[in-house]
């Protein structure tokens, strides 16, 4: 046995125990005989399709195949979700207070969130016109860039969006990177009508409280609001899915429960919190945390109640969901 068959047995390990030893040595195999002469490690994406493969096995053993689907279906809303708000912000980044009012601004922008705002605008127009595969890059660099954004506004000394709205779109940008391989063209367009729609919504806002920004609205209002929407927008999409026997709809709404709590942390902490007074950093930072550890929580139970206790045999004839081989 070489180095690369021991690498590529171990990445077998992300099936289930009854499958590697029903399919494993026919998997492995496919792949030694598509590997280059030379060649020590599994190519990346060999390693991918092997995970995948897994992952897509391991559910269907638990009896949850529907998960995955209800996923990429929480993904595309949550890509919707956080390209509008950047179409608020954006178009709030247009207006900064009057110079009278001595409050630092980065030009003729607000802060340095402009820029971070245009990459996810830009996200949009790349997932309308381009491959899914390509539209993740372009949603990893905005992610990188909301990511930086702290850091790079510490070193500058310049203005920057709040924690608790940059990590909202974290948080709906890493959901958006399941987005489906092949969308629908109405799928495909939606993020980018979202995020024109916000921006227009957005400019009407600015036009009648030229102070409209991220904090005060925004802190316990304006965000958690977005994040009542999107539950609701689920639930509705659960409720429809689920008269024709569709249950993809109910795994998007316990999906979407993290993305949720995340905009509504600020006015999670508020409610909370003391009756009188500003929210601190600190309650905060505590909400936010609940909210990492309660949404995925619900999933991860979701998960386990709806398992089945014993494992689906693979059909005879049946292709193997990595290789393609049949038995």
């Amino acid at each position: 046995m070489n180095e690369l068959e021991r690498r590529y047995l171990r990445l077998l390990r992300a099936y289930p125990a009854d499958y590697r030893r029903a399919r494993g040595a026919e998997i492995v195999g496919t792949y030694l005989d598509l590997a280059a002469p030379d060649q020590r490690w599994p190519a990346p994406v060999d390693a991918a399709d092997l995970v995948r493969g897994g992952l897509r096995q391991r559910l269907r053993a638990a009896g949850v195949t529907n998960l995955i689907p209800g996923v990429r279906l929480a993904a595309l809303l949550a890509v919707v979700t956080a390209t509008a708000l950047a179409g608020v912000w954006g178009t709030a980044e247009l207006h900064p207070p009057p110079v009278e009012w001595g409050v630092p601004h980065v030009g003729p922008f607000v802060s340095l969130g402009v820029v971070t705002w245009a990459a996810w605008l830009l996200a949009a127009v790349v997932i309308a016109v381009a491959p899914s595969r390509i539209a993740r890059w372009a949603i990893t660099v905005a992610l990188l860039l909301t990511l930086a954004l702290p850091p790079v506004a510490a070193a500058l000394d310049a203005p920057r969006p709040p924690l608790f709205v940059l990590l909202a779109q974290l948080v709906l940008g890493l959901l958006g990177l399941a987005l489906p391989d092949r969308p629908p063209t109405v799928f495909r367009l939606a993020p980018l009508l979202s995020a024109l729609l916000a921006a227009v919504a957005a400019g009407f806002l600015v036009g009648l409280d030229p102070v409209f920004m991220y904090y005060g609205a925004a802190m316990n209002v304006f965000l958690p609001t977005v994040g009542g929407l999107l539950l609701v927008v689920g639930a509705l999409l659960a409720m429809g899915l689920a008269l024709g026997g569709d249950t993809r709809g109910g795994w998007t709404l316990v999906t979407l429960l993290t993305p949720a709590g995340f905009l509504a942390v600020p006015g999670l902490a508020d409610s909370f919190g003391p009756a009188h007074g500003a929210v601190t950093f600190a309650e905060l930072a505590v909400t936010a945390g609940a909210v990492a550890l309660i949404g995925p929580a619900v999933l991860l139970l979701t998960v386990l109640i709806r398992s089945r206790r014993t494992v689906t045999p693979q059909l005879s004839g049946q292709p193997c969901p990595t290789c393609g081989a049949r038995a």
